[in-house]
């Protein structure tokens, strides 16, 4: 089976999706009434001109898009829009956009598997609605199994709809008329039937058909390196999706005649039968109809995982009660997928879905603006832990755009579209108040905003954007205790140091030091900037898009060494100067090491003990945090002297641990996998803080293995 999607004493989702499944997810979100259903309605306000509709609409998506996108890189987390509205506006609009998107997702896919009778009704006598609340179980079942089983099908589904739709406009662009295909008709009563009204209109109800692209937002958590699978996958599917929607289109119009097409509730279908007549037992419209219930069954798959997230996010957040972000056995939230289920079964059973997921759409713009409004409030808020991976470009003019198309939109939907829109506005500020305002004192990044104009800010969304990228680069967990233990460690006694004589000291460190020198000699100019990390110590950081690794150059300066530097108050009467260089992936990675530093500078005793030390190996390991490093003579460490004379490629250490400096005869040398390990040698040992105690222990070779083996299955029990 495949592992669960969270670890379930953690209660963190696992990520385990990839940029396939992203693709997937966002495809197959869109793919359903949009092209199998709406065209024929569409076309009933402007005519051949709905081609049109579809293309424009694919790119008034983007400035939503690519918010969102951003958003997802900053802030990975279950919950998607939710999550970005709380955290950027506060819990009121958080609340707002949590239930608001739940609401809209419940209906749009409960729509979705209401359209698949159409299609199914071609062939078989089936009751819609019962069909419809069987699937919604069946989905929710997959989606309790995990989040990689849910992906599985979407994958199949959303596989099965491309193909089969690619074949379908392969085959149908013969039929096109030309460039009478781009063109008004002869009397033009076929193009622009409505006018321009009736035409932005029609945008208006076809853009709905992209508004799935974003709902990958909200399990972002769950995507491996989101900071680029969120925006490709989305850009890829858009892509994909703005092709097969116009040039769909564009085959109907040529291929069924207006009046049909405006009746046809299989629109698809209709066409196949004409120009498809040649595939023998009917095969290309089975074909069109198995690409139907595809799409409907990914649109009803993904929304139930989507929508789901909404409730677990909230939940844990306290805007709703907290038993709906338990996770169940299989690190899925049980509880949020059946009460999802459960709403979906009750929309099919009572309701109007057709007319109640079209009301929902005008809600899905209003959330479109709000992203685009969170992603000025959080720029604006300069948040130094703010580190999205992927920036949206032309700000800010993209995200006023994206505002304006919003409102835009949403005039052009009519009255009943605004009213029910307001109402649900109104329904989840009546349940923030009522339940949650007093269960939460957590405050959006709009405040740090105010706190810019003379307001206040609060501090624990800074404090949690940390955590989020120290989850983002956990991969790099041994960063810090690797930099430290190759950097350049320069003790400076004596001599005044400009700007320019100091930029001599470190271009000459650097081409010494390091195999990327020269790249970090074309940095200097950038590192001039520092703030402070503890008394007397000053950092200054800068990025290389270049560079594979981070650098560091730690700069302590005598009694009898004098700075004058035009820079950060204070700098001038520091004893000690950090000069780092980090690589931009992953994002956030100059923060964590940044945050490494000061914890370590700021610790008890260090600044007596690093103004003592007698030279720079011994600055190198006060800079070392303790429970990560291990150092000293070869003939002191029993696991180490069971094993002389084997390469540094043979030694058997605790699973983390990396032997990353050896002292010999005064010399540094780099323990390449040939190099063979001497009795008088000196080392030094980076590692998790469990292994590192291991060897601390003066275990030889054996018993630390045994001891990281038992560690190990203690651990992947309690997963």
């Amino acid at each position: 089976m495949t592992p669960p999607s969270a670890d379930s004493a953690s209660g963190k989702l696992k990520k385990n999706l990839n940029l396939f499944d992203v693709y997937a997810m966002s495809t197959g979100a869109m793919f359903s009434s949009g092209l199998f259903l709406l065209p024929g309605i569409a076309a009933g306000y402007t005519g051949d001109s709905v081609y049109l509709a579809y293309l424009i609409a694919g790119f008034l998506i983007l400035p939503a898009m690519y918010c969102m996108a951003e958003l997802s890189t900053a802030m990975p987390k279950a919950g998607g829009t939710y999550y970005f509205l709380d955290r950027a506006m506060g819990p009121l609009m958080g609340t707002i956009g949590g239930l608001g998107s739940w609401v809209a997702v419940v209906f749009k896919s409960a729509f979705a598997l209401v359209g698949m009778g159409a299609y199914l009704g071609i062939y078989l006598d089936l009751p819609f609605t019962l069909l419809a609340i069987i699937l919604s179980i069946v989905f929710g079942i997959v989606n309790v199994l995990g989040a990689k089983e849910t992906t599985l099908l979407q994958r199949l589904l959303v596989g099965a709809l491309v193909v089969i739709l690619a074949a379908f406009i392969v085959a149908g662009l013969p039929e096109l008329d030309g460039i009478a295909t781009f063109a008004p008709t002869g009397d033009n009563q076929g193009f622009f039937r409505s006018g321009v009204t009736g035409f932005a209109s029609t945008i208006g109800i076809v853009f709905v058909s992209y508004a799935g692209l974003t709902k990958v937002a909200s399990v972002a958590e769950e995507v491996e390196n989101p900071d680029v699978n969120i925006p490709l996958g989305m850009t890829l599917s858009l892509a994909t999706a703005t092709v097969i929607y116009t040039l769909g289109t564009m085959i109907l119009i040529n291929v069924l005649d207006q009046a049909v097409l405006e009746q046809s509730l299989t629109p698809v279908a209709d066409a196949g039968k004409i120009f498809l007549d040649w595939a023998p037992l009917d095969l290309g419209v089975i074909l069109i109809v198995v690409a139907a219930i595809a799409a409907f069954a990914s649109t009803g798959n993904a929304g139930i995982m989507s929508a789901s997230r909404y409730p677990y996010a909230m939940a844990k957040d306290k805007l709703i009660p907290a038993r709906m972000a338990e996770l169940g056995r299989f690190g899925t939230p049980t509880r949020s997928i059946i009460m999802t289920v459960l709403a979906m079964i009750l929309v099919l059973s009572v309701l109007d879905v057709e007319a109640v997921a079209k009301l929902a759409s005008a809600f899905q713009l209003v959330l479109f603006c709000l992203i685009c409004v969170a992603v000025i409030v959080m720029r604006e808020s300069r948040i130094a832990s703010y580190k999205p991976g992927f920036r949206t470009p032309f700000y800010p003019w993209l995200q006023i755009a994206g505002v304006m198309i919003s409102f835009w939109l949403i005039t052009e939907m009519g009255l009943l579209a605004i009213g029910f829109t307001a109402a649900l506005l109104i329904s989840c500020v009546v349940w923030y108040k009522r339940y949650a305002a007093d269960r939460v004192v957590r405050r959006g990044a709009i405040f740090h905003v105010h706190q810019r104009l003379g307001e206040q800010k609060f501090d624990g969304l800074e404090r949690e954007l940390m955590t989020i990228i120290h989850d983002r680069t956990e991969s790099e967990n041994l960063t810090y205790e690797a930099l430290i233990a190759r950097s350049a460690v320069l003790d400076v006694q004596h001599g005044a140091y400009g700007r320019g004589r100091l930029t001599d000291l470190l271009r000459g460190t650097a081409a010494e030091r390091f195999e990327a020198g020269d790249l970090i000699a074309e940095t200097l100019d950038d590192l001039w900037v520092f703030r402070p990390v503890g008394d007397g110590v000053y950092l200054s950081t800068t990025v290389s898009a270049d560079l594979t690794q981070p650098e560091l150059i730690v700069c302590r300066f005598g009694p009898q060494a004098a700075l004058s530097l035009e820079s950060t108050e204070g700098v001038n009467d520091a004893h000690t100067l950090l000069f780092l260089v980090t690589p931009d992936r992953p994002v956030g990675l100059d923060l964590r090491v940044a945050g490494h530093l000061a914890e370590v500078v700021q610790s008890e005793n260090f600044e007596e003990r690093w103004l003592q030390a007698d030279d720079e190996k011994a600055l190198n390991g006060i800079l070392m945090r303790d429970d990560h490093f291990y150092h000293g003579p070869v003939e002191t460490m029993p696991f180490l002297v069971d094993q002389l004379g084997k390469t540094v490629g043979e030694l058997e250490l605790p699973r983390s641990c990396i032997l990353a400096v050896i002292e010999r005869d005064g010399a540094l040398v780099i323990p390449t996998p040939d190099v063979t390990l001497l009795a008088f040698d000196g080392v030094a040992i980076i590692g998790e803080a469990p292994d590192i105690k291991l060897l601390n222990e003066g275990l030889d070779p054996w018993e630390v293995k045994q001891a990281a083996l038992a560690s190990e299955n203690q651990s992947t029990d309690q997963s």
